[in-house]
């Protein structure tokens, strides 16, 4: 069985073909930072645009590169939110269009939840149960998992992500975009003592997240102490503003695994990628007596093969897909 999964959330076009074992028979992602980098940000409408210029050719690519034809395709698998709705409905549309041309089933996935699945392409016998810690640009929450795809959502961010958070402290530092590598890179050169930011406390006891106070901190400390790159003090801010917001996501992370006690963590989500977080996580995780999963670095980002990849498991446990063109996209869960 061959699964063509297409990604257009947000800012990545992206398909992938993959087999019923998560095997990556081929993956194209195709990125926008290009385009949005002058704004310092995404930008809803050139998003959209760019999917619509984008989305037959990487198609294309794709299954040149899996070296199969379109008529080879079983089963689509599309992305149906949450996401930029402008951006889920080219996906969107142009997975129904193909499913109907071919008449093959469609299956409507969750962007979140493929995002905890990237980390079963690469290790395909994860124990159950799982508590997964997603952290991207747009998304911070934690899933416990006790079966297969029962997903049950014990926290999320109130305001900005934490992504969000490290890409606009980048952008008003004038690094660049997505600020997020950039602050990951040039960290590792500094204290992350000098700096510390006090972690925010939900009144209600929930595991819920809130990193605008991290954003709103750092941003009065880069005024008063007019930090810029030629600063002294310049490094030392990063490595104590990204330090903060690792010791959030793990503070957050331990009290999750203390109530609902996982024999298996997974991280996952573009942040994911974040070297110092990667290495926290683990080492968390290997003093808990944990396993741990961290998806490769190219499945962390919005990529069509963990589309493909839920898919898969949704047709293992039992999913018996059709073609629905009433399927209709989502910007929010």
């Amino acid at each position: 069985m061959k699964i063509l999964g297409i990604e257009t959330s947000c800012d990545e076009t992206s398909a992938a073909v993959l087999d019923e074992e998560f095997n990556i028979l081929s993956s194209v992602v195709l990125s926008q930072d290009e385009v949005h980098a002058p704004f310092g940000g995404i930008v809803p409408e050139l998003a959209s645009r760019q999917h619509v210029r984008s989305i037959g050719y990487i198609v294309s690519e794709t299954m040149e590169r899996a070296q199969i034809g379109l008529l080879d395709i079983d089963i689509l698998a599309v992305t149906q939110g949450p996401g930029l709705i402008g951006s889920l409905l080219v996906g969107l549309s142009y997975a129904k269009g193909l499913a109907y041309s071919l008449d093959i089933p469609l299956v409507a996935i969750d962007h979140l939840e493929s995002h905890v699945y990237s980390a079963f392409i690469e290790n395909p016998d994860i124990a159950y149960p799982i508590l997964a810690l997603l952290v991207s640009g747009g998304h911070t929450s934690l899933y416990s998992l006790p079966r297969s795809l029962d997903f049950c959502l014990l926290g999320k961010t109130r305001d900005d992500a934490a992504g969000e958070a490290l890409d606009k402290i980048a952008k008003f530092l004038s690094l660049g975009y997505p600020g997020g590598p950039v602050i990951d890179r040039l960290a590792a050169q500094g204290d992350p003592k000098r700096f510390a930011f006090s972690l925010p406390q939900m009144s209600d006891g929930s595991l819920d997240f809130s990193f605008s106070g991290f954003k709103t901190a750092g941003l009065r400390l880069i005024k008063e102490l007019q930090l810029s790159r030629d600063h002294p003090d310049f490094i030392d801010f990063l490595a104590g503003f990204e330090s903060s917001v690792i010791k959030y996501l793990l503070h957050n992370l331990d009290r999750a695994v203390q109530a609902v006690a996982p024999v298996s963590l997974i991280l996952c989500g573009g942040v994911a990628r974040n070297s110092k977080l990667r290495i926290a996580f683990e080492g968390y995780a290997d003093r808990q007596k944990l396993s741990a999963y961290i998806p490769s670095p190219s499945l962390c980002t919005d990529n069509a093969a963990m589309v493909a990849a839920l898919a898969v498991e949704k047709l293992r446990q039992g999913l018996e897909p059709g073609l629905d063109l009433s399927i209709n996209a989502y910007p929010r869960r």
